[in-house]
């Protein structure tokens, strides 16, 4: 029997979610994800958590708690999102390039009238990468859909020099964190 919903299309999140060993059903947490003028990027992230938590739980039979989470690539206060294009994408990882970015995941739980929050911050170092490594990376086909351009869990793994801070949180939900956090929801119920 499931523990919670998921309001989460990311298989990534799914597969985290499973080494918890928890229960889950998907449920649609869809939202719109634009920044807000003048928004932080850890508000933004835990604004997004939030409202695909509210949203999930809004397409949900309220049986159950809904987790919804967000994860974001910031790189000197710029937030780095899906790339648009090519051109984007190739910018991205080469501002990437030989530097240190934040990888910061919100995760929200909702239920009832309650929501709890957590939010993990990571630094990444890049290696530093040459014109035709980024286009042979871009090539792959793996950076288009990923935030700040690049999967830490797959090819792109092979750029990052060091992490500080939570791998599975980079990859899209910190282990540890949210297993607290569910725990403590399962506790109030």
């Amino acid at each position: 029997m499931a523990q919670i919903y998921l309001a989460s299309r990311s298989p990534r999140r799914r597969e985290l979610l499973a080494q918890l060993n928890i229960q889950y059903q998907l449920v649609d947490g869809e939202i719109d994800e634009s920044q807000l003028l003048d928004e932080s990027a850890i508000d933004y992230v835990i604004r997004l958590a939030c409202e695909k938590a509210q949203q999930g739980w809004q397409n949900c039979d309220k049986t159950m708690p809904v987790l919804g989470s967000d994860t974001i690539v910031v790189y000197q206060n710029q937030l780095l999102g899906k790339p648009a294009n090519e051109q984007d994408g190739l910018n991205t990882l080469s501002l990437l390039s030989g530097n240190q970015h934040q990888v910061i995941t919100a995760v929200a739980i909702k239920w009832q009238d309650n929501i709890e929050t957590v939010v993990v911050s990571s630094d990444v170092e890049f290696a530093q990468l040459d014109e035709q490594e980024i286009l042979a990376y871009w090539q792959t086909g793996e950076p288009q859909d990923k935030a700040g351009s690049y999967a830490i869990q797959g090819i792109g793994g092979q750029f990052v020099k060091s992490i500080q801070g939570s791998y599975s949180a980079i990859v899209g939900l910190p282990l540890y964190e949210t297993k607290q956090l569910i725990q403590k929801v399962l506790k109030q119920l």
